[in-house]
């Protein structure tokens, strides 16, 4: 998985603990891989809003 120097404020282990407690276990490379798909999405929306 390709990092990119971006300040991330949810570690992979945060994004375990919160899907823990909402009844999904999920290891450590799921978590990196939820997040850095969460990002993604996140930096599309902010684009699409911006570019109105």
């Amino acid at each position: 998985m390709k990092m990119i120097n971006e300040k991330r404020t949810v570690t992979p282990e945060k994004a375990m603990e919160i899907l823990k407690n909402h009844g999904t276990i999920v290891t450590l490379k799921d978590a990196e891989y939820i997040l850095s798909i969460m990002y993604k999405f996140a930096k599309l929306a902010v684009n699409q809003y911006v570019k109105k």
